[in-house]
């Protein structure tokens, strides 16, 4: 199914609440979570891997990913939202803010998912695994690199980066197709935007950042027992090594 909405927020700006709301609303939702979470969609992050390694601009076969969508939010998809507004022209653009602003924005991304950047960890996983390798290259390039311009290490830049884009989607999307948006609007403006009903219930409220350590951690712990694994072979190599061969 063709896109009917483009997220272009940067992660940490309640995009994960977003999706769930766009679910329940009749959008079905692409996010970074159908990407490493979604087991149906294990070649995805190869796909994306692809598109970091090609310039900014270049058009790919993007229903290779979002044919069981109609809306895409978060990062990867947010970091090729111009892109995606040409092969999609009829798709209006979604653009989620921080209710804190850029500061509290940047706060929130060093606390929880710029861990692909900063946690050896992360980097364990990188040096011992392909899909450390596919995701670290993948995030590195397209989302830290591409779309935030290598800037997150300086909060002051970092802050300036995140006012500089919003006012880059304003200028590039006409005013009846976008909406800023944040999620402590709750469910008018998004409804409105996309002509549908409000529906019963508070708007939803996930990914906070207990719960996004739940999921970081989730992830580090696969690098621990990678490594002790890596670590048990060694030494159980080396001492065949010892008791046979030496």
């Amino acid at each position: 199914m063709p896109l009917k909405m483009i997220g272009a927020g940067f992660g940490r700006t309640g995009t994960w609440s977003t999706k769930e709301a766009l679910n329940r609303l009749g959008f079905p939702c692409y996010h970074m979570s159908e990407v490493i979470l979604n087991k149906a969609n294990a070649n995805h992050l190869d796909f994306w891997r692809d598109v970091s390694r090609s310039p900014a601009g270049s058009q790919h076969d993007w229903e290779k990913v979002f044919a069981k969508y109609s809306a895409a939010i978060d990062n990867p998809a947010c970091c090729v939202w111009r892109e995606l507004l040409v092969a999609y022209p009829d798709a209006k653009v979604l653009l989620t803010v921080h209710p804190g602003g850029a500061e509290a924005w940047w706060e929130s991304v060093m606390e929880t998912i710029y861990f692909t950047e900063n946690a050896w960890q992360f980097k364990v996983l990188q040096w011992l695994t392909p899909w450390g390798r596919k995701f670290g290259e993948m995030s590195n390039k397209l989302i830290w690199g591409r779309a935030l311009k290598g800037v997150m290490n300086d909060k002051a830049k970092a802050a300036a980066r995140y006012n500089a884009y919003v006012d880059e989607v304003k200028a590039a999307v006409p005013a009846d197709k976008l909406l800023i948006f944040s999620v402590d609007q709750g469910w008018g403006p998004l409804c409105r935007f996309l002509g549908v009903p409000e529906p019963n219930g508070p708007f939803p409220n996930l990914n906070d950042r207990a719960s996004f350590e739940k999921t970081r951690n989730g992830v580090l712990i696969g690098a621990y027992l990678t490594l002790a694994g890596y670590i048990g072979a060694a030494v159980v190599l080396m001492f065949l090594v010892w008791r046979f061969v030496l």
